[in-house]
Protein backbone atom coordinates (compact mmCIF):
# COMPACT_ATOMS: atom_id res chain seq x y z
CA UNK A 1 0.00 0.00 0.00
CA UNK A 2 1.29 3.52 -0.56
CA UNK A 3 -0.16 5.92 2.34
CA UNK A 4 -0.38 9.09 0.46
CA UNK A 5 -2.59 6.95 -2.11
CA UNK A 6 -4.97 5.54 0.64
CA UNK A 7 -5.31 9.23 2.21
CA UNK A 8 -6.91 10.18 -0.85
CA UNK A 9 -8.81 6.51 -0.93
CA UNK A 10 -10.24 7.88 2.66
CA UNK A 11 -10.47 11.50 1.87
CA UNK A 12 -13.11 10.93 -1.13
CA UNK A 13 -14.89 8.63 1.05
CA UNK A 14 -15.03 10.88 4.23
CA UNK A 15 -15.34 14.04 2.42
CA UNK A 16 -16.77 16.54 5.15
CA UNK A 17 -16.04 14.61 8.46
CA UNK A 18 -13.16 16.52 9.75
CA UNK A 19 -9.82 15.11 9.60
CA UNK A 20 -8.01 17.13 11.74
CA UNK A 21 -9.01 19.91 14.47
CA UNK A 22 -6.21 22.25 15.10
CA UNK A 23 -6.88 22.96 18.51
CA UNK A 24 -3.41 25.93 18.42
CA UNK A 25 -5.04 27.80 15.65
CA UNK A 26 -8.66 26.92 16.09
CA UNK A 27 -8.91 24.95 12.82
CA UNK A 28 -11.20 22.32 11.75
CA UNK A 29 -9.80 20.73 8.03
CA UNK A 30 -12.40 18.08 6.76
CA UNK A 31 -10.78 15.26 4.42
CA UNK A 32 -12.48 16.53 1.46
CA UNK A 33 -10.31 19.93 2.64
CA UNK A 34 -7.05 18.40 3.56
CA UNK A 35 -7.12 16.43 -0.02
CA UNK A 36 -7.14 20.34 -1.61
CA UNK A 37 -4.61 21.44 0.29
CA UNK A 38 -2.50 18.68 0.14
CA UNK A 39 -3.14 18.96 -3.78
CA UNK A 40 -1.94 22.62 -3.29
CA UNK A 41 0.96 22.33 -1.73
CA UNK A 42 2.59 19.11 -3.80
CA UNK A 43 2.31 21.44 -6.92
CA UNK A 44 4.07 24.28 -4.74
CA UNK A 45 6.95 21.62 -3.21
CA UNK A 46 7.53 20.03 -7.04
CA UNK A 47 9.65 22.96 -8.37
CA UNK A 48 12.08 22.05 -5.76
CA UNK A 49 15.54 19.63 -7.40
CA UNK A 50 15.59 18.05 -4.14
CA UNK A 51 14.94 14.32 -3.55
CA UNK A 52 14.14 14.56 -0.19
CA UNK A 53 12.79 18.14 1.83
CA UNK A 54 13.21 18.41 4.77
CA UNK A 55 10.69 19.11 7.40
CA UNK A 56 10.54 21.42 10.82
CA UNK A 57 6.96 22.24 11.66
CA UNK A 58 5.10 21.67 15.16
CA UNK A 59 2.41 19.30 15.32
CA UNK A 60 -0.74 20.76 13.40
CA UNK A 61 -2.92 20.67 10.56
CA UNK A 62 0.05 22.34 8.41
CA UNK A 63 2.76 20.13 9.20
CA UNK A 64 0.34 16.94 8.25
CA UNK A 65 -0.58 18.39 5.03
CA UNK A 66 2.89 19.52 4.29
CA UNK A 67 4.26 15.98 4.38
CA UNK A 68 1.64 14.66 2.46
CA UNK A 69 2.05 17.21 -0.11
CA UNK A 70 5.74 16.52 -0.60
CA UNK A 71 5.20 12.70 -0.60
CA UNK A 72 2.42 13.35 -3.89
CA UNK A 73 5.41 15.58 -5.21
CA UNK A 74 6.87 12.74 -5.35
CA UNK A 75 9.39 13.29 -2.96
CA UNK A 76 10.48 12.19 0.33
CA UNK A 77 10.15 14.10 3.93
CA UNK A 78 12.76 14.32 6.23
CA UNK A 79 11.64 15.24 9.59
CA UNK A 80 13.75 17.22 11.65
CA UNK A 81 13.76 17.90 15.50
CA UNK A 82 13.51 21.20 16.73
CA UNK A 83 13.03 20.53 20.50
CA UNK A 84 16.77 21.25 20.90
CA UNK A 85 19.74 22.09 18.29
CA UNK A 86 17.43 22.90 16.01
CA UNK A 87 20.16 24.67 13.55
CA UNK A 88 22.97 22.11 13.74
CA UNK A 89 19.94 19.78 13.76
CA UNK A 90 19.51 20.96 9.54
CA UNK A 91 22.18 21.29 8.99
CA UNK A 92 22.90 17.76 9.50
CA UNK A 93 20.15 16.53 8.16
CA UNK A 94 21.09 18.76 4.84
CA UNK A 95 24.53 17.26 4.85
CA UNK A 96 23.77 13.69 5.45
CA UNK A 97 20.95 13.03 3.18
CA UNK A 98 21.76 15.91 0.57
CA UNK A 99 19.17 17.88 0.08
CA UNK A 100 18.67 21.43 0.54
CA UNK A 101 14.85 22.82 0.96
CA UNK A 102 13.81 22.53 4.77
CA UNK A 103 9.80 23.59 4.83
CA UNK A 104 9.57 25.26 8.36
CA UNK A 105 7.68 27.86 9.96
CA UNK A 106 8.45 31.65 10.79
CA UNK A 107 6.57 31.19 14.33
CA UNK A 108 8.75 28.57 15.60
CA UNK A 109 11.17 29.70 14.05
CA UNK A 110 10.86 32.78 16.26
CA UNK A 111 9.52 30.63 19.40
CA UNK A 112 12.88 28.64 19.37
CA UNK A 113 15.35 31.48 18.27
CA UNK A 114 16.48 29.50 15.77
CA UNK A 115 17.77 31.78 12.54
CA UNK A 116 16.94 31.35 9.03
CA UNK A 117 19.39 28.99 7.70
CA UNK A 118 20.05 28.47 3.75
CA UNK A 119 17.54 26.18 2.36
CA UNK A 120 14.66 27.44 4.35
CA UNK A 121 11.51 28.08 3.35
CA UNK A 122 8.75 28.92 5.83
CA UNK A 123 5.11 28.23 5.75
CA UNK A 124 3.51 31.02 5.83
CA UNK A 125 5.07 32.11 2.55
CA UNK A 126 4.02 29.82 0.94
CA UNK A 127 0.29 29.96 2.09
CA UNK A 128 0.84 34.03 0.59
CA UNK A 129 2.02 32.59 -2.75
CA UNK A 130 -1.51 30.59 -2.96
CA UNK A 131 -3.58 32.43 -5.36
CA UNK A 132 -6.86 31.60 -6.50
CA UNK A 133 -5.81 29.68 -9.54
CA UNK A 134 -3.94 27.53 -7.53
CA UNK A 135 -7.30 26.69 -5.03
CA UNK A 136 -9.79 26.37 -8.10
CA UNK A 137 -7.91 23.93 -9.95
CA UNK A 138 -7.30 21.95 -6.63
CA UNK A 139 -10.39 22.00 -5.96
CA UNK A 140 -11.52 20.96 -9.30
CA UNK A 141 -9.00 17.95 -9.48
CA UNK A 142 -10.16 16.91 -5.92
CA UNK A 143 -13.63 16.06 -7.60
CA UNK A 144 -12.45 13.55 -9.90
CA UNK A 145 -12.83 9.74 -9.08
CA UNK A 146 -10.20 8.43 -6.62
CA UNK A 147 -8.21 6.48 -9.24
CA UNK A 148 -8.27 9.45 -11.50
CA UNK A 149 -6.60 11.18 -8.68
CA UNK A 150 -4.13 8.63 -7.95
CA UNK A 151 -3.57 7.99 -11.61
CA UNK A 152 -1.95 11.44 -12.22
CA UNK A 153 0.35 11.30 -8.72
CA UNK A 154 3.78 10.08 -8.95
CA UNK A 155 4.11 5.71 -9.14
CA UNK A 156 5.54 4.30 -5.71
CA UNK A 157 6.01 1.06 -4.53
CA UNK A 158 5.52 -0.38 -1.30
CA UNK A 159 9.39 -0.91 -0.60
CA UNK A 160 10.10 3.36 -1.94
CA UNK A 161 11.30 5.14 0.93
CA UNK A 162 7.97 7.00 2.90
CA UNK A 163 9.96 9.13 5.72
CA UNK A 164 13.85 9.74 6.64
CA UNK A 165 13.75 9.82 10.36
CA UNK A 166 17.16 10.52 12.78
CA UNK A 167 18.21 8.69 15.76
CA UNK A 168 19.18 10.84 18.47
CA UNK A 169 22.88 10.60 18.05
CA UNK A 170 24.00 9.54 21.74
CA UNK A 171 27.23 8.17 21.55
CA UNK A 172 27.51 8.31 17.58
CA UNK A 173 26.16 10.90 15.28
CA UNK A 174 22.65 10.45 14.66
CA UNK A 175 21.89 7.85 11.99
CA UNK A 176 19.66 8.44 9.01
CA UNK A 177 16.64 5.86 9.28
CA UNK A 178 14.44 4.76 6.07
CA UNK A 179 11.01 4.11 7.21
CA UNK A 180 8.81 2.97 3.82
CA UNK A 181 5.35 2.73 2.98
CA UNK A 182 5.65 -1.31 3.88
CA UNK A 183 6.66 -0.70 7.57
CA UNK A 184 4.09 2.24 8.45
CA UNK A 185 1.33 0.31 6.62
CA UNK A 186 2.16 -3.01 8.56
CA UNK A 187 2.28 -1.01 11.96
CA UNK A 188 -0.57 0.83 11.71
CA UNK A 189 -2.45 -2.30 10.05
CA UNK A 190 -1.77 -4.35 13.31
CA UNK A 191 -2.69 -1.45 15.50
CA UNK A 192 -5.48 -0.86 13.89
CA UNK A 193 -6.48 -4.69 14.70
CA UNK A 194 -5.11 -4.97 18.18
CA UNK A 195 -7.06 -1.37 19.55
CA UNK A 196 -10.25 -2.00 17.17
CA UNK A 197 -9.80 1.10 15.58
CA UNK A 198 -12.79 2.73 13.28
CA UNK A 199 -13.87 5.93 12.18
CA UNK A 200 -15.37 6.93 15.33
CA UNK A 201 -12.44 7.23 17.55
CA UNK A 202 -10.74 10.74 17.92
CA UNK A 203 -6.76 10.81 18.68
CA UNK A 204 -5.37 13.41 20.61
CA UNK A 205 -2.05 14.32 18.50
CA UNK A 206 0.51 15.49 20.81
CA UNK A 207 3.47 13.83 19.94
CA UNK A 208 6.13 15.66 17.75
CA UNK A 209 6.01 14.48 14.45
CA UNK A 210 9.84 14.07 14.12
CA UNK A 211 9.69 11.25 16.77
CA UNK A 212 8.25 7.92 15.41
CA UNK A 213 5.47 7.27 17.93
CA UNK A 214 3.89 10.83 17.40
CA UNK A 215 4.95 10.18 13.02
CA UNK A 216 2.23 6.94 13.37
CA UNK A 217 0.44 7.36 15.73
CA UNK A 218 -0.67 10.93 16.00
CA UNK A 219 -0.55 11.32 12.00
CA UNK A 220 -1.11 8.34 9.87
CA UNK A 221 -3.40 6.12 11.88
CA UNK A 222 -5.48 8.42 12.42
CA UNK A 223 -5.81 9.12 8.90
CA UNK A 224 -5.49 5.64 7.45
CA UNK A 225 -8.41 4.86 10.11
CA UNK A 226 -9.93 7.44 9.15
CA UNK A 227 -10.70 9.09 12.35
CA UNK A 228 -10.32 12.28 13.52
CA UNK A 229 -7.00 13.77 15.12
CA UNK A 230 -7.48 16.83 17.45
CA UNK A 231 -3.68 18.38 17.41
CA UNK A 232 -1.88 20.56 19.64
CA UNK A 233 1.37 21.72 19.07
CA UNK A 234 3.14 21.72 22.87
CA UNK A 235 2.85 18.12 24.44
CA UNK A 236 4.61 20.29 27.60
CA UNK A 237 1.09 22.27 28.41
CA UNK A 238 0.24 19.69 31.09
CA UNK A 239 -2.33 21.95 32.63
CA UNK A 240 -4.27 22.83 28.80
CA UNK A 241 -4.19 19.39 27.23
CA UNK A 242 -6.07 17.34 29.71
CA UNK A 243 -9.35 20.08 28.98
CA UNK A 244 -8.69 19.21 25.49
CA UNK A 245 -8.70 15.65 26.30
CA UNK A 246 -12.26 16.09 28.38
CA UNK A 247 -13.49 18.81 25.50
CA UNK A 248 -12.98 16.99 22.39
CA UNK A 249 -13.65 13.34 24.46
CA UNK A 250 -10.60 11.65 22.64
CA UNK A 251 -10.75 8.44 22.69
CA UNK A 252 -7.03 7.43 22.45
CA UNK A 253 -4.24 9.55 23.75
CA UNK A 254 -0.52 8.01 23.02
CA UNK A 255 2.27 9.45 24.89
CA UNK A 256 5.81 9.38 26.72
CA UNK A 257 5.51 8.80 30.55
CA UNK A 258 6.65 11.86 31.64
CA UNK A 259 4.06 13.40 29.47
CA UNK A 260 1.24 11.49 30.74
CA UNK A 261 2.83 12.31 34.62
CA UNK A 262 2.45 15.69 33.56
CA UNK A 263 -0.98 15.94 32.71
CA UNK A 264 -2.28 13.44 35.74
CA UNK A 265 -0.57 16.58 37.91
CA UNK A 266 -3.07 18.85 35.89
CA UNK A 267 -6.24 17.19 35.07
CA UNK A 268 -9.27 17.02 37.05
CA UNK A 269 -11.06 13.79 37.86
CA UNK A 270 -12.79 12.29 34.55
CA UNK A 271 -10.84 14.65 32.66
CA UNK A 272 -9.84 10.94 30.33
CA UNK A 273 -13.37 9.81 30.83
CA UNK A 274 -13.66 9.59 27.07
CA UNK A 275 -10.44 7.71 26.76
CA UNK A 276 -10.71 3.96 26.30
CA UNK A 277 -6.97 3.77 25.18
CA UNK A 278 -4.15 5.49 26.92
CA UNK A 279 -0.92 4.62 25.51
CA UNK A 280 2.83 5.36 27.14
CA UNK A 281 5.87 4.24 24.85
CA UNK A 282 9.14 5.37 24.45
CA UNK A 283 10.05 5.15 27.87
CA UNK A 284 9.31 2.91 31.09
CA UNK A 285 5.92 3.45 32.78
CA UNK A 286 6.75 3.43 36.26
CA UNK A 287 4.17 1.27 38.46
CA UNK A 288 3.15 4.35 40.29
CA UNK A 289 1.68 6.58 37.63
CA UNK A 290 -0.27 3.29 36.44
CA UNK A 291 -1.67 3.11 39.99
CA UNK A 292 -2.65 7.03 40.27
CA UNK A 293 -4.59 6.64 36.79
CA UNK A 294 -6.52 4.25 38.25
CA UNK A 295 -7.51 6.19 40.96
CA UNK A 296 -7.91 9.82 39.71
CA UNK A 297 -9.03 9.02 36.06
CA UNK A 298 -10.07 5.38 36.30
CA UNK A 299 -8.17 3.91 33.27
CA UNK A 300 -5.61 1.65 32.76
CA UNK A 301 -1.92 2.76 30.93
CA UNK A 302 -1.54 0.46 27.88
CA UNK A 303 2.27 0.24 28.03
CA UNK A 304 3.88 -0.40 24.45
CA UNK A 305 7.48 -0.15 22.99
CA UNK A 306 8.86 -0.13 19.65
CA UNK A 307 11.92 1.76 18.38
CA UNK A 308 12.71 4.28 15.61
CA UNK A 309 13.75 1.54 12.90
CA UNK A 310 10.29 -1.24 13.94
CA UNK A 311 7.75 1.91 12.54
CA UNK A 312 7.76 1.98 15.85
CA UNK A 313 5.23 -0.48 17.50
CA UNK A 314 6.95 -4.45 18.27
CA UNK A 315 4.65 -4.75 21.49
CA UNK A 316 1.81 -3.56 23.18
CA UNK A 317 -0.58 -4.05 25.79
CA UNK A 318 -4.30 -3.47 25.38
CA UNK A 319 -6.98 -2.78 27.50
CA UNK A 320 -8.37 -6.23 26.99
CA UNK A 321 -5.14 -7.96 27.41
CA UNK A 322 -2.63 -5.76 29.45
CA UNK A 323 -0.01 -7.05 32.06
CA UNK A 324 0.97 -4.07 34.02
CA UNK A 325 5.07 -4.07 34.02
CA UNK A 326 5.64 -5.82 30.76
CA UNK A 327 6.05 -4.35 27.61
CA UNK A 328 2.65 -6.37 26.16
CA UNK A 329 2.71 -8.77 23.54
CA UNK A 330 4.26 -8.90 19.63
CA UNK A 331 1.86 -7.15 17.71
CA UNK A 332 0.03 -9.44 14.53
CA UNK A 333 2.76 -10.15 12.17
CA UNK A 334 5.94 -9.02 13.78
CA UNK A 335 8.09 -12.09 15.13
CA UNK A 336 10.15 -11.50 18.41
CA UNK A 337 12.85 -13.38 19.96
CA UNK A 338 14.90 -13.69 23.20
CA UNK A 339 18.85 -14.82 22.14
CA UNK A 340 22.11 -15.59 24.40
CA UNK A 341 23.59 -12.35 23.92
CA UNK A 342 27.21 -14.58 23.65
CA UNK A 343 25.78 -17.53 21.20
CA UNK A 344 23.03 -15.62 19.44
CA UNK A 345 20.98 -18.69 20.07
CA UNK A 346 16.91 -18.21 21.15
CA UNK A 347 16.40 -18.78 24.61
CA UNK A 348 13.50 -20.51 26.19
CA UNK A 349 10.95 -18.65 28.09
CA UNK A 350 11.55 -17.20 31.35
CA UNK A 351 15.27 -16.51 30.21
CA UNK A 352 17.04 -12.97 29.64
CA UNK A 353 18.72 -12.13 26.46
CA UNK A 354 18.50 -9.51 23.86
CA UNK A 355 15.72 -8.07 21.96
CA UNK A 356 15.09 -9.04 18.15
CA UNK A 357 12.68 -8.43 15.90
CA UNK A 358 11.16 -9.10 12.28
CA UNK A 359 8.66 -8.70 9.86
CA UNK A 360 7.70 -5.99 7.23
CA UNK A 361 7.78 -3.41 10.11
CA UNK A 362 11.60 -3.20 10.13
CA UNK A 363 13.27 -0.58 8.48
CA UNK A 364 15.07 -0.76 4.91
CA UNK A 365 18.35 0.24 6.68
CA UNK A 366 20.25 3.79 7.50
CA UNK A 367 20.92 5.97 5.00
CA UNK A 368 24.32 5.87 3.55
CA UNK A 369 25.08 3.67 5.86
CA UNK A 370 25.53 0.18 4.32
CA UNK A 371 27.82 -1.11 7.65
CA UNK A 372 26.01 0.27 10.74
CA UNK A 373 22.71 -1.39 9.05
CA UNK A 374 24.51 -4.71 8.49
CA UNK A 375 25.41 -4.90 12.14
CA UNK A 376 22.00 -3.73 13.47
CA UNK A 377 19.79 -6.32 10.76
CA UNK A 378 20.99 -9.69 10.44
CA UNK A 379 18.66 -12.51 7.86
CA UNK A 380 15.97 -10.09 8.40
CA UNK A 381 16.03 -10.11 12.28
CA UNK A 382 16.80 -6.54 14.07
CA UNK A 383 19.05 -6.24 17.01
CA UNK A 384 16.99 -4.00 18.88
CA UNK A 385 20.33 -3.63 21.66
CA UNK A 386 17.68 -4.32 24.14
CA UNK A 387 17.51 -6.61 26.98
CA UNK A 388 14.62 -8.51 27.77
CA UNK A 389 12.67 -11.71 28.92
CA UNK A 390 9.24 -13.24 26.90
CA UNK A 391 7.46 -14.96 29.88
CA UNK A 392 5.16 -18.28 29.49
CA UNK A 393 2.23 -16.31 28.44
CA UNK A 394 3.99 -14.51 25.71
CA UNK A 395 4.38 -11.38 26.84
CA UNK A 396 7.56 -9.18 26.95
CA UNK A 397 9.49 -7.72 29.49
CA UNK A 398 12.39 -5.36 29.19
CA UNK A 399 14.92 -5.67 31.35
CA UNK A 400 17.40 -2.68 30.18
CA UNK A 401 19.37 -1.11 27.58
CA UNK A 402 22.94 -2.93 26.44
CA UNK A 403 23.95 0.12 24.33
CA UNK A 404 25.96 2.34 26.54
CA UNK A 405 22.99 5.09 26.78
CA UNK A 406 20.07 5.77 29.03
CA UNK A 407 16.72 7.19 28.56
CA UNK A 408 15.67 10.01 30.58
CA UNK A 409 12.52 12.14 30.80
CA UNK A 410 12.27 11.16 26.95
CA UNK A 411 15.70 12.30 26.19
CA UNK A 412 18.63 9.88 25.20
CA UNK A 413 21.57 10.94 27.47
CA UNK A 414 24.81 9.11 26.57
CA UNK A 415 26.61 7.87 29.78
CA UNK A 416 30.30 7.56 27.57
CA UNK A 417 30.12 11.55 26.84
CA UNK A 418 29.26 12.17 30.75
CA UNK A 419 32.15 9.85 31.68
CA UNK A 420 34.81 11.81 29.46
CA UNK A 421 33.54 14.96 30.85
CA UNK A 422 33.94 13.77 34.31
CA UNK A 423 37.37 11.86 34.00
CA UNK A 424 38.91 15.60 33.26
CA UNK A 425 37.47 16.44 36.72
CA UNK A 426 38.72 13.78 38.79
CA UNK A 427 41.85 13.36 41.19
CA UNK A 428 44.97 11.94 38.82
CA UNK A 429 44.56 8.41 38.72
CA UNK A 430 40.90 8.03 39.48
CA UNK A 431 38.81 5.66 37.32
CA UNK A 432 34.86 6.34 37.34
CA UNK A 433 32.08 4.73 35.51
CA UNK A 434 28.77 6.67 34.77
CA UNK A 435 25.38 4.14 34.81
CA UNK A 436 21.63 4.15 34.85
CA UNK A 437 19.27 3.33 37.92
CA UNK A 438 16.03 3.15 37.85
CA UNK A 439 13.87 6.38 38.45
CA UNK A 440 10.28 6.75 39.58
CA UNK A 441 9.47 9.46 37.66
CA UNK A 442 11.75 10.04 34.68
CA UNK A 443 12.35 6.42 34.14
CA UNK A 444 15.90 6.18 34.95
CA UNK A 445 18.71 8.84 36.19
CA UNK A 446 22.52 8.06 36.15
CA UNK A 447 25.04 7.63 39.25
CA UNK A 448 29.23 7.88 39.13
CA UNK A 449 30.65 4.95 40.07
CA UNK A 450 34.34 6.51 41.57
CA UNK A 451 37.41 4.53 42.93
CA UNK A 452 38.34 8.09 44.99
CA UNK A 453 36.07 10.07 46.94
CA UNK A 454 36.04 13.66 46.20
CA UNK A 455 33.61 16.79 47.32
CA UNK A 456 30.80 16.22 45.16
CA UNK A 457 29.34 19.54 44.89
CA UNK A 458 32.51 21.21 43.55
CA UNK A 459 32.32 18.15 40.79
CA UNK A 460 28.37 18.96 40.40
CA UNK A 461 28.82 22.38 39.70
CA UNK A 462 31.54 22.05 37.69
CA UNK A 463 30.00 19.63 35.29
CA UNK A 464 27.09 21.57 34.80
CA UNK A 465 29.57 24.21 32.73
CA UNK A 466 30.51 21.53 30.34
CA UNK A 467 27.08 19.02 30.11
CA UNK A 468 23.25 19.70 30.10
CA UNK A 469 21.74 19.46 33.56
CA UNK A 470 19.86 16.12 32.95
CA UNK A 471 23.49 14.32 32.09
CA UNK A 472 24.72 15.19 35.34
CA UNK A 473 25.06 12.55 37.94
CA UNK A 474 23.95 13.78 41.14
CA UNK A 475 24.99 10.40 43.61
CA UNK A 476 28.40 9.58 43.76
CA UNK A 477 29.21 5.27 44.48
CA UNK A 478 33.23 5.01 45.63
CA UNK A 479 34.18 1.51 44.36
CA UNK A 480 38.08 1.39 45.28
CA UNK A 481 38.72 -0.80 41.97
CA UNK A 482 36.71 -1.07 39.10
CA UNK A 483 35.32 -4.88 37.81
CA UNK A 484 37.06 -4.80 34.61
CA UNK A 485 36.09 -7.74 31.88
CA UNK A 486 39.07 -10.30 31.16
CA UNK A 487 40.39 -7.53 28.18
CA UNK A 488 40.90 -5.17 30.81
CA UNK A 489 37.78 -3.62 29.68
CA UNK A 490 35.90 -1.70 32.55
CA UNK A 491 32.73 -4.20 32.91
CA UNK A 492 29.95 -2.33 32.62
CA UNK A 493 27.73 -4.59 33.53
CA UNK A 494 28.94 -5.54 37.02
CA UNK A 495 29.25 -1.46 38.37
CA UNK A 496 25.80 -1.51 36.98
CA UNK A 497 24.68 -4.50 39.80
CA UNK A 498 26.43 -3.28 42.02
CA UNK A 499 25.32 0.56 42.13
CA UNK A 500 22.07 -0.71 41.69
CA UNK A 501 22.22 -3.13 45.07
CA UNK A 502 23.11 -0.24 46.99
CA UNK A 503 20.80 1.77 48.47
CA UNK A 504 21.51 4.78 46.97
CA UNK A 505 18.49 7.00 47.44
CA UNK A 506 18.87 7.45 50.76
Amino acid sequence: MILYQEFVKQAKKLGSRIAIKDRTLDREVTYSKALIGALILAKKFKKYSDGEIGVMIPTSAGCVLAVVGILMAGKVPAMINYSTGAAKNCRFAQKKCGFKTIITSRALLEKINCPMIPGMVCLEDIMKSISLKDKLAAALRSKLPASAIIARLPKKKPDDNLVILFTSGSEKEPKAVQLTHKNLWSNITALKQVFHLTENDIVMSILPLFHIFGFNANFWMPLMVGCKSVTYANPLDYKKIPAIIREEKATLVAATPIFFAGYLKESQPGDFASVRIALPGADKTPDWLRLEYRKKQNIELCEAYGATETSPGITVNTPEDNRPGSIGKPLPGVQVKIVDLDTGKSLPHGKEGKILVKGDLVMKGYLNDIEETSLRIEDGWYDTGDMGVMDKDGYLWHMGRLRRFVKIGGEMISLVQTEKVLETLLPSGSECCVVDVPDSLKGARIVAAITKKVETKTLIRELGKKLPKIAIPKTYVVIPELPKMGTGKIDFRTITEMVRKRDISK
